[in-house]
């Protein structure tokens, strides 16, 4: 292996492309042509545009891929996660195009790549799986008959794929046939499959996985546990090894599943067995990842190894030299994925160009990004930006280091969850370890991430900031400075003067009193009123972020009263109509014109970032006019429904 295609984007290219190199073997990548100027592009000694920006159409074209990987010289191509990470069809042509695939046989993938095949087979090989409904026919009658069978709630899955796509919990039989329409549209989408299984629904269940490596010699061992509990929609945002839940005991049991789940498929290079691990210690088998996790480097921490380097000596023929006796966890590693999210806009996936990128650094801390400072993040691709991850001597000295760390990522541009990753890393019961699939949805209250009015100590270190870097654009007679701050809440409004020594400014308005300001790099430190107060402030053009405690505030500059006394006369419009949350495409439209809905009712589903929204109404209502069309790109913003009398 000397020329590896890494057939991916974001951070897992850079992260295969980093390993690669460290054997001497060259990276080459791949872009659609939405990222051309794309961050990964960075990593690779070539790259070939691979088709234009939707997926579909680039990073989901084998034939494309492959001939990219020809028209450079490639002798090996390494998937990735996601994309085409567990098409066997997929695995098969790289083979025939005679290039080594960095993953499992396209039969083993294949196998394991159907949540129903691979239940099937891992029973036979005496491995608990949850009960439910994995058969061959799809026909909405007979699912909705084993619903009923298996009873409520239950969750319909995606057979093809993960990440949370193609699953809908049910609570309750009415909900069935839309629940069971929309996972399969969804799964269709993500995966070019729609067939779904379905099973009991664990409501306080630990999602428990185990990292797998096997080699093409018959050697099949695993590396112990990552725990996965903390989750959104299904998408896992927190993981951890090893996990506080499992006994060496349990840990060496399952781990025995684990290895003979990988056996019963006749499995080779790196996977992961994943379980639900209910309150009374039963586990159960949910799936074989038949790719690399995105959380693979919690393990890499907690067992000192590098699974990327061992994906490619064993796809190149070595065997694994590695001592089970010797694969014991060693101290405690988090990971915290950093999505482009909006915590105060129900989560939902931000858009734009990131304008500043700071990344915490130190002891301890590894961050695996996509991006940087004027990296584009658009709605066609996935919503994860990069992953965070620390590692301690015990799980205390972890999770201390992984507060400090969110604390000092300065991600501006866009929105991201760094808030709520916050405030899940300070939170009580995790810090007990009391983890489980229900955690945020039984101990978030979302409504704390509202827009509001910011405190006092934002406000003055945005004021800070603009004097002691000279920003302020008007002056009175050339001595005052007038400055009006516009942030969600509101307008501050004050007057400062030169006090006579350096840095230092007296202030009246909204905040009267002596202000010492002094910047560092991007951290400004203020003291103001006997109270000193530090941060890292951003600018852009009149726009200032502050950012505090974990928490950013948005400040920008707006002109004296007398220019823009009509700015705020603008009456409100659009009560009467839905809006796009975000940037999308329209897959189904519920209503026509003239029909009566109520509150709640479906509207619009709109697909972003690889997943589906439902848009629904905020009232019971009349609609007046449909504003878009199934198959329509909107950006965010844009009018969906208009409702009237």
């Amino acid at each position: 292996m000397k020329r590896l295609l890494v057939a991916n984007r974001g951070e897992i290219a850079v992260r295969v492309a980093r390993a690669a190199r460290e054997l001497d073997i060259v990276p080459l990548g791949i872009y659609s042509e939405a990222d051309a100027n794309a961050y990964h592009l960075e990593f690779m000694d070539d790259a070939r545009c691979v088709g234009p920006a939707e997926a579909a159409q680039s990073y989901l074209d084998g034939a494309a891929i492959v001939a990219a990987a020809r028209a450079m010289e490639a002798d090996a191509l390494h998937p990735g996660y996601g994309f085409l990470s567990e098409r066997a069809p997929f695995a098969r042509m790289v083979r025939d195009a005679g290039l080594i695939f960095v993953g499992p046989s396209p039969d083993a993938m294949a196998a394991m790549g159907s949540k129903i095949e691979a239940k099937r087979r891992v029973r036979a090989f005496d491995v608990p799986t949850v009960p439910g409904y994995d058969g061959d026919d799809q026909s909405e009658a007979t699912l909705r008959e084993e619903a009923q069978r298996v009873g409520f709630p239950l969750m319909i899955k995606a057979s093809a794929g993960g990440g949370g796509r193609g699953m809908r919990v049910v609570e309750r039989l009415d909900d069935f046939g839309e629940a069971l329409e929309s996972a399969k549209r969804e799964a269709l989408a993500a995966f070019g499959d729609e067939s779904v299984l379905l099973e009991r629904y664990l409501r306080e269940p630990r999602h428990i996985e185990f990292q797998i490596l096997a080699d093409e010699h018959g050697t099949t061992m695993h590396l112990g546990e990552r725990e996965c509990s903390i989750q959104r929609r299904h998408q896992k945002i927190v993981e951890e090894a090893p996990s506080v839940a499992l006994t060496s005991e349990l840990r060496a049991e399952m781990g025995a599943a684990a290895v003979r789940a990988a056996e019963s498929v006749g499995y080779s290079n790196a996977g992961t067995c994943e379980f639900m691990l209910d309150r009374d210690g039963a586990y159960y088998f949910l799936e074989m990842n038949a790719r690399l996790q995105v959380e693979h480097p919690v393990t890499e921490l907690a067992y000192g190894l590098d699974l990327v380097q061992w994906q490619l000596r064993i796809a190149n023929g070595e065997r694994l030299t590695l001592p089970p006796a010797e694969l014991r966890p060693r101290g405690w590693a988090i990971e915290a994925r950093i999505y482009a999210e909006d915590p105060a806009n129900d989560l939902l996936p931000s858009t734009g160009t990131i304008a500043h990128w700071i990344a915490p650094q130190g002891p301890g801390i590894r961050v695996d990004a996509g991006v940087t400072s004027g990296s584009a993040v658009s709605h066609y691709y996935d919503s994860m930006l990069a992953k965070l991850i620390v590692y301690g001597g015990d799980r205390p000295a972890a999770l201390a280091r992984l507060q400090r760390a969110l604390e000092n990522f300065i991600v501006d541009g866009v929105r991201t969850n760094i808030p709520l990753l916050l405030w899940i890393a300070r939170d009580e019961a995790f810090a007990r370890g009391e983890t489980t699939t229900s955690f945020l949805a039984q101990r978030l209250d979302e409504s704390i991430f509202a827009h509001g009015s910011p405190p006092r100590p934002a406000t003055l270190l945005c004021a800070a900031a603009l004097l002691v870097d000279g920003r302020a654009p008007w002056r009175l007679a050339g001595v005052s400075v007038p400055i009006r701050l516009a942030h969600a809440g509101g307008i501050v409004e004050m007057i400062a003067d030169a006090a006579g020594e350096s840095n230092v400014w007296r202030i009246e308005g909204d905040a009267s009193g002596e202000l010492h300001a002094q910047r560092q790099g991007e951290i400004v430190r203020a003291r103001f009123d006997g109270t000193s107060v530090a941060g890292i402030v951003t600018s852009r053009g009149h726009e200032f972020t502050v950012h505090i405690d974990g928490q950013t505030w948005p400040f920008r500059f707006v002109p004296p009263p007398a220019g823009d006394a009509a700015a705020g006369t603008q009456a409100d419009a659009g009560d009467s109509r839905v809006i796009a949350p975000m940037p999308g495409r329209i897959v189904k439209v519920a209503i026509r014109d003239g029909d009566a809905v109520e509150e709640h009712a479906l509207l619009i589903v709109l697909e972003a970032m690889k997943m589906e929204h439902r848009i629904e109404a905020p009232t019971a209502a009349l609609v007046k006019s449909v504003l878009v069309e199934e198959g329509q790109i909107v950006a965010g913003g844009t009018p969906l429904v208009e409702f009237g009398s």
